[in-house]
């Protein structure tokens, strides 16, 4: 199993200064972000058209002794607003060219979620069957935009010899280890997931399971923990308290270093923590040979959006809880 790191945690930071600050955790493997919701990708898709930046780029790597587990490019590829499905769609056909060149097999991406009708301006993402509108509008979701599209995506990347690891994530169409496989079975067998437990938790998922149950459609995975609040028996998980906040965007674009969500609620039903401090490290343990078991090469990514602690904390903590969490399984990380 290889410990490797997300480096849009370090948010605007060059690419010099991310390999110094991954030395510095003792981590090997990176995933590169090349464009999507992440600001600062340090992976620049105009390397796929300049095959000296692209060697330059690849000697960098090397000479530093790290490699690439996969090249992500979280978007909303099924966006209403044409302009801004376009760009998402052009940055995830890109990526899969750019890991084509670079020998990268894995692409990381979401789902993606329409609006309600051809002339929406936001996604809309439904979540219960009732009222019947809900239903009906799922299906239209599904059936005239998502299947459509990831059909003819999945064939396009398998075409170059890429497989999708697609991100389980609320607000997406897939979300869930069911809505992952009712894609799956249309796009083909070159979609898998992204396994980002942080987002299961809170949705109330036993991630353990959900790896068990997917199996070898877990191609790459994120190291990200959730702490359930006392709140949650009062709000539930969907509490809405990140709706009035007023502060900014509370999603991990505002990353960047030092690490700062200022948008996210003091009082919320759950919080993004630093991995261990959600769950212990008999969990963590429990997790990595349940991935292990899956392929005992995955490369499990560490993703820091702790608000209580700094960038190299945050990360630090991490990375010692799921070292702790190998040696305990008897593994060794990168």
């Amino acid at each position: 199993m290889r410990l490797g790191i997300f480096t849009a945690v370090f948010g605007p930071q060059t690419l010099d200064e991310v390999i110094v600050q991954v030395q510095k955790l003792g981590i090997s493997t990176v995933e590169l972000g090349t464009g999507g919701y992440p600001g600062d990708p340090h992976c620049k898709l105009s390397i796929l058209e300049d095959a000296a930046a692209r060697g330059a780029f690849q000697k960098k790597l090397a000479d530093n002794g790290i490699s690439i587990s996969a090249l992500s490019c979280h978007g909303n590829p099924l966006h209403p607003v044409k302009e801004l499905r376009e760009k998402f769609v052009s940055t995830s056909r890109r990526t899969i060219l750019l890991a084509e060149k670079l020998g990268v097999r894995t692409v990381i991406d979401f789902s993606g979620c329409p609006g309600d009708s051809d002339q929406a301006k936001f996604p809309n993402w439904v979540t219960c069957p009732w009222p019947p509108d809900f239903t009906e509008l799922l299906k239209w979701q599904w059936e005239q935009k998502a299947l459509p599209f990831w059909v003819e995506q999945a064939k396009f990347a398998r075409d170059h010899g890429a497989r999708i690891a697609i991100e389980m994530h609320p607000g997406f169409l897939a979300y869930s280890p069911e809505t992952l496989l009712r894609l799956r079975a249309a796009a083909g067998d070159n979609v898998g997931c992204n396994f980002d437990p942080s987002h299961l938790f809170w949705q109330g998922i036993d991630p353990t399971e959900a790896v068990r149950s997917l199996g070898s459609l877990v191609y790459n995975a994120a190291a990200k923990d959730t702490r359930i609040n006392a709140l949650a028996k009062v709000n539930g998980a969907l509490d809405d308290s990140f709706t009035h906040v007023g502060k900014g965007d509370p999603g991990w674009l505002s990353l960047g270093g030092p690490h700062s969500l200022s948008g996210w609620p003091k009082d919320s039903s759950w919080d993004f923590v630093a991995v261990g401090r959600g769950h212990d490290v008999s969990w963590w343990a429990g997790f990595l040979a349940a991935l292990e078991a899956v392929d005992p090469d995955m490369a499990v990514n560490i993703e820091h959006e702790d608000t209580e602690l700094g960038q190299m904390e945050g990360l630090r903590y991490a990375a010692d809880t799921l070292l702790q969490a190998a040696r305990r399984k008897g593994q060794v990380g990168d």
